[in-house]
């Protein structure tokens, strides 16, 4: 077993068993989005991962080990600590050896995965090109991490703070396919639509599942995109979401704020200006994309592939 990798009883158990896992990033919980519903949106969301046949693993840098499987107190401890280090791939090495305590973004969790065997990973959704990228390049290190690692992730696709059309771009130039459910459009985290087509629209977790194994059979390294739109009863008005996206973005610029700092300051700017309605937009596209990932997570484990 790998060195670094400590499981928590009820994920030691489920791989015993050879029951689905599910895997959960820390990052949403350390810096995506306050306390106290910070804790409270985590435990939800792995009761409703149980609840669809699987079994959560929420995954953390902690005490020098990669964590895979988190107790009540370390939910609570990256809840709350100031001291969360925001940690992507070039990060791990040193939160490892230096037993610094570090959230995982979606690079790292996917990086944890894989490493742990787990082959779906659920998300808010995922980093992508940052506007401007032409002259910041500023891109998220989670597309890299797409083109290489082999864990499906399940998101509702990427913010409308990114520039959507260039992160499709990339995802295409690298082979990343991106599947939707049940539409033919990519979500954009607060609202259904971007206004981008997915590549290819897969509704069941069974032809999810097939299409991933598929691909990992014929040796096509790298990740699957899912994309999964935040129901409409909760996502938020498009020209909405637009306007104050707009307004936060010239204030990150007029306040100098770049880097890992940009998309923390543009969430909390937006929970502000729509008074809290982005959060619970936010809570309840996490909750539905357990649903989903659970649902594929089982799926995946029903017919087994020789990855």
């Amino acid at each position: 077993m790998h060195q670094y990798l400590l499981f928590s009883p009820e994920v030691a158990a489920a791989r015993a068993a050879g029951k689905a896992i599910v895997a959960l990033e820390s990052t949403i919980i350390s810096h995506g989005m306050p306390y106290p519903q910070n804790v409270q949106m985590a435990r939800e969301v792995e009761q409703i991962i149980r609840d669809g046949g699987a079994v959560p693993a929420t995954i953390a840098i902690i005490g020098g080990k990669i964590c895979v499987g988190l107790s009540e107190q370390q939910l609570e401890l990256l809840g709350t600590s100031p001291d969360a280090m925001k940690v992507s791939r070039r990060d791990l090495p040193y939160v490892l050896s230096q037993a610094k305590l570090g959230a995982t973004t979606v690079a790292a969790t996917m990086i944890c995965a894989e490493l742990a065997g787990i082959q779906v990973f659920v998300t808010g959704g995922i980093g992508g090109v940052h506007r401007g990228a032409e002259t910041s390049f500023d891109i998220s290190a989670d597309l890299q991490e797409l083109a290489q690692t082999s864990v499906a992730v399940v998101c509702a696709g990427v913010k409308s703070i990114l520039d959507i059309g260039l992160t499709l771009e990339y995802l295409e130039t690298f082979g990343v396919p991106v599947i939707s459910v049940g539409q033919r459009g990519f979500p954009a985290f607060f609202t259904t639509e971007s206004g981008f087509n997915a590549d290819f629209q897969l509704d069941t977790p069974a032809e999810q599942a097939t299409f991933i194994q598929s691909k990992w059979s014929l040796g096509l390294k790298g990740g699957v995109v899912v994309s999964n739109p935040v129901p409409a009863a909760e996502a938020m008005p498009k020209d909405e979401i637009d306007r104050i996206t707009a307004q936060a973005l010239q204030e990150a610029d007029d306040q100098g704020i770049t880097g890992k700092n940009v998309t923390p300051f543009l969430l909390s700017r937006i929970k502000q200006l729509t008074e809290g309605r982005s959060l619970a937009t936010n809570i309840a596209l996490v909750k539905n994309n357990a649903r989903c990932g659970a649902a594929l997570a089982v799926a995946m484990q029903s017919t087994q592939s020789p990855h």
